[in-house]
């Protein structure tokens, strides 16, 4: 059993002043607390930050249609350089909430669609949870790879210095079949430098004699 709604809940909103006439309308504008995990792994809305939401609520014949948009700031990490970013967000949204007796008329437009029928959405004694709504228009609206600027170079794949910081950043690149003749060639240098205190070595003690 799903636990019912309750009136105070700010994301839960009341249709009684509509009645059921077609074409009555009502628009609610509301700041409400954004709830947890309302975003993706990169970035998202964090929990309590206020969310503005301005809906448009219409009696039709089987419920109520909201339209709507919330805005808020989300904030994240730049996949590219990994800085913080942070941005406007506007999420728009439309939902169809039918009427409880509507059921059975949903039941047999929907026929052996069990998909569409699982995914109607109804009124509660006149009100209803915007929260899955919401949830799913913020998600879909949400960049999957923010950059915190869309030329972002991002981090030296060598060292992981941010580039944007310092655009002249680089390395000498050594090509591979040269870094062993290089190693051989300070193998000989140390050798020489061995032979040479050697031979010295050897000059001094036939001059002290």
């Amino acid at each position: 059993m799903n636990a019912r709604l309750d009136h105070r809940s700010p994301l839960v909103f009341d249709t009684r002043e509509l009645g059921r006439r077609p074409g009555a309308l009502k628009r609610v504008s509301r700041s409400v607390e954004a709830p947890r995990d309302l975003g993706n792994e990169v970035i998202g809305v964090l929990e309590g930050a206020p969310i503005e939401l301005d809906l448009r609520l219409e009696s039709v014949m089987d419920g109520v249609l909201v339209t709507g948009t919330g805005r808020a700031t989300v904030k994240g990490e730049c996949v590219r350089c990994l800085e913080p970013l942070e941005r406007e967000l506007d999420a728009d949204f439309q939902e169809m909430f039918a009427y409880p007796d509507a059921d059975a008329r949903v039941h047999e437009d929907a026929g052996d669609d069990a998909e569409d029928e699982e995914d109607t959405l109804f009124l509660e004694d006149d009100l209803f949870d915007l929260e899955p709504v919401l949830r799913d228009a913020v998600v879909l609206a949400l960049p999957m790879q923010p950059v915190c600027q869309d030329d972002c170079p991002g981090l030296c794949s060598d060292c992981g210095v941010r580039l944007a910081d310092d655009p002249d950043h680089h390395h000498d690149a050594v090509d591979i079949r040269w870094a062993a003749l290089q190693g051989l060639a300070g193998t000989v240098k140390d050798g020489e430098k061995d032979n040479m205190s050697g031979a010295e070595a050897g000059v001094d003690e036939k001059q002290e004699k």
